[in-house]
């Protein structure tokens, strides 16, 4: 103002010039809590957007998992763990937005916060700092803040698919030092909190959470395999390994590249030139060539050639890696094998291995001479003989260029071992009479390289002194429960005569087993 003297009107004019500047930068103020007020209920509501559409988006990967499980059962079991550890950050940031309006009452009518009036955030201030450093509050912001960002981060590992939203993550939640206008370090709550009015807290804090929702999303989004980041980075490329030749001898060192190649529809070569051979614009499908040539002469050779493309306009070339291949002689016999021994037994069902060298099992069938034979998966079949000493089977493998090979292989047919009677599971046993009355009678193989269950239909027990009774079943009747109560120590009971069959095959006839005994104590 005015210097030297001044008269009690200029004074009065000065004060309200005073007066209207101050009014004037109060309204500043209050347009500027008002903004932060705004942008904190445009946050609060693209948040509640982000909330919805996460959750059909999980909720279609959830059915993607059921109908599909082979494919999106692990990423739907990681979708989870997103979920949850999205939730609990969420929640936590939003307890925390409860320092910033901590003593602002919601106005009834407009459902909005006082915003002209949040110009402090002594709550804040006072809570989450305390001297030059952070309060025990304000370091456990900053654990949480950094624990939600490593178990993120933990949960997508090393997955490559995945990098540009681990960088996204990093971005998102770098708690480090920022430099401010004059090139300080400022600590990262410092910088964001100290000393602001609590409504441009909340709003920034609204903030952290639609960058966690946001996160959300994109992880949902990569899961179901919709992310154009993803498509981009590895969708169209395939690790090969490239091999200096096809076939090696036994003992052999095998030498090998890695590499990575892409392929997809607008990777079209102008022309490919294969060992001196082009190969037809026909062959050529999604950045692939199907190429076909005669294996000649036995030895070792090689791939050689050329790739041309059209790349702005010129012709670019790129030489084929030079790949071996070893041709070696025809195989001339199938091997065929019993799985479990050299014999086959009767009645059962014996596994038979049959494999030709150099040509797949669905190339290859087999016939028996004797009973039946059942293919049940590669290479695998099921030999079930009928009768006889011996059972040929012939076995015939179709090579790729049509001609067939045929080998033959007999084995030699035995009976069912002769099982042994047991009681309580063992073939001698001793006990009490008591325990006489409640075992039971079985039979099972001794040493038998098949597993097999024998029932046992009738048995008959000797009792010394007593007789001998004929039972139907496994367990005794009342009458020789009886007997066997009158039973004294060291008699020796005998269960003879026992008849057996072969679970799941009651028609196969086998020896009766031997006899047990259980000698009373």
């Amino acid at each position: 103002m005015a210097s030297g003297k001044q008269t009690p009107r200029q004074k009065m004019i000065n004060l309200m010039y005073l007066v209207f500047i101050a009014m004037m930068a109060l309204n500043m103020s209050k347009e500027v809590l008002t903004a932060f007020g705004l942008m904190n209920e445009k946050f609060e509501s693209a948040n509640m957007s982000a909330e919805e559409t996460n959750k059909v988006l999980f909720d279609g990967l959830a059915l993607k998992a059921e109908d599909e499980p082979a494919r999106y059962s692990e990423p739907y079991q990681l979708a989870q763990k997103v979920q949850k550890l999205s939730n609990e950050f969420n929640s936590y940031l939003a307890s925390l937005k409860g320092d910033a309006t901590k003593g602002f009452t919601m106005d009834p009518e407009t459902k909005k916060l006082p915003y002209e009036q949040m110009d402090k955030g002594q709550t804040i201030d006072y809570g989450w700092f305390e001297k030059d450093g952070l309060s025990a509050k304000g370091k456990e912001i900053m654990d949480r803040i950094g624990k939600y960002k490593s178990d993120f981060k933990a949960l997508l590992g090393n997955d490559v698919k995945y990098k540009f939203l681990l960088e996204d993550i990093e971005e998102k939640f770098n708690t480090n030092p920022v430099k401010n206008k004059d090139g300080q370090d400022i600590p990262y709550l410092d910088y964001h909190f100290k000393g602001y009015p609590a409504v441009a807290s909340l709003s920034y804090l609204s903030s952290m959470q639609n960058d966690v929702r946001q996160l959300e999303h994109e992880a949902y989004n990569l899961f179901l395999g919709n992310s154009l980041k993803q498509a981009a980075s590895m969708k169209n490329y395939q690790a090969m390994v490239i091999p200096d030749k096809a076939v090696y001898y036994q003992g052999e060192a095998i030498k090998y590249k890695v590499v990575l190649g892409r392929y997809d529809n607008s990777t079209v070569p102008t022309s490919v030139v294969v060992n001196g051979a082009t190969i037809p614009q026909s062959r050529i499908k999604a950045g692939q060539v199907e190429g076909s040539s005669v294996a000649s002469g036995l030895g070792e050779h090689k791939f050689t050639g050329k790739f041309t493309f059209m790349e702005d306009g010129k012709p670019v070339v790129v030489d084929i890696l030079n790949s071996n291949y070893v041709v070696v002689s025809r195989p001339s016999s199938a091997t065929i094998s019993a799985d479990k021994m050299n014999v086959v037994y009767i009645g059962l069902d014996n596994p038979i291995s049959v494999t030709v060298e150099g040509i797949t099992s669905d190339k290859v069938t087999a016939t028996t001479s004797n009973g039946s034979l059942k293919k049940i998966g590669n290479g695998k079949f099921m030999l079930t003989p009928s009768a006889g000493k011996e059972v040929v089977i012939t076995a015939t493998g179709v090579m790729p260029d049509g001609k067939a090979i045929t080998s033959k292989q007999v084995f030699r047919i035995k009976a069912i071992p002769r099982p042994r009677g047991t009681v309580r599971g063992d073939y001698d046993v001793k006990g009490p009479a008591s325990n006489l009355a409640q075992v039971s009678i079985g039979a099972r193989m001794e040493d038998f390289e098949f597993d097999v269950n024998l029932r046992v239909t009738q048995f008959t027990i000797v009792f010394p002194g007593l007789g001998s009774e004929v039972i139907n079943g496994t367990t005794l009747t009342s009458s020789a429960q009886s007997k066997a109560n009158r039973l004294r120590p060291g008699d020796v009971v005998r269960i003879i005569n026992i008849k057996a069959k072969l679970e799941g095959a009651p028609n196969v006839v086998i020896k009766d087993p031997t006899p047990a005994t259980f000698t009373i104590q």
